[in-house]
């Protein structure tokens, strides 16, 4: 079953989202927190930011990486080089492994987007053996994602049918407070711990802002493609001014979180 991510290729991907993502893998994983010799899952791998993270930090037995989009799972195949990592294609709710294969199930970024969330930590909890660990962080998109609020609620004053699709980005499965954690503790998993992690989104000027949100990924570019030329550049210029903020053109520095929840399986 498809996601609820608007793909358009890992270099898109890598500047709307990717770059961040990367920022975020080494605290999640620190959270989270690697099973020496034990066989690693990353659910929804992207374009590789946890998996080569993972690839990185103390030995590990193996480790897989899956994504539903073919683009994405090539791209770590190119990427990966001769470091030993097992990438295919697949569904997050179908995930094509065998019952407790696994020591560790990751999942950095993914949940908010899969159709259906809660069966997806389902079937992580399926491939992970007795004792072993599930993760999985969102964004707080609610809340803490200020460059993201700054956009919508500019375009959404200017464009009042946006009003809607704003709230359906800003309100997503597994996003509100204590909504992953319990649904790590409603799947059975034990010993549940939650935590924030916070990363700092630079960009070195409003073009670089820009850029990304109208030709990378996600639902920007996707909705803005679609209005009329005036509203487009209406909507431009007044992000323009929100992103300067009455100071000269220049990097810009914002604050984003992201809910992290890990358990341990007990079956």
């Amino acid at each position: 079953m498809p996601s609820n991510f608007v793909a358009r290729g890992p270099e898109a991907y890598d500047s709307y989202m990717g770059r961040w993502s990367k920022r975020l893998a080494s605290d999640f994983l620190d959270f989270a927190g690697l099973v020496e010799g034990g066989a690693v899952l990353d659910v929804g791998c992207g374009t590789g930011s946890l998996t080569f993270e993972i690839a990185t930090r103390r030995k590990v037995a193996s480790i897989d990486a899956l994504d539903y989009e073919s683009d994405f799972v090539e791209a770590v195949n190119t990427r990966k080089g001769a470091a030993s990592i097992n990438v295919r294609q697949g569904d997050a709710m179908a995930l094509p492994y065998e019952s407790a294969q696994f020591e560790m199930a990751l999942s950095l970024l993914v949940l908010h987007f899969v159709p259906d969330a809660v069966r997806a930590i389902s079937e992580m909890v399926r491939v992970v053996k007795p004792g072993g660990v599930v993760a999985a962080a969102v964004w707080d998109t609610f809340g803490g994602m200020p460059s993201r609020r700054m956009f919508w609620d500019t375009v959404a004053a200017i464009h009042p049918p946006a009003e809607q699709r704003r709230s359906g980005l800003l309100i997503r499965p597994m996003t509100r407070p204590n909504e992953l954690q319990t649904a790590f503790q409603h799947a059975g998993l034990s010993d549940v711990a939650a935590t924030l992690l916070t990363i700092r989104m630079d960009f070195e000027s409003f073009e670089d802002f820009w850029i990304a949100a109208v030709f990378g990924q996600g639902t920007h570019s996707e909705f803005l493609a679609g209005l009329p030329e005036p509203t487009q550049r209406q909507i431009e210029s007044s992000v323009r001014a929100a992103y300067l903020a009455g100071l000269p053109d220049g990097p810009r520095s914002f604050a984003s979180s992201a809910w992290a929840v890990r358990g341990f399986v007990t079956r």
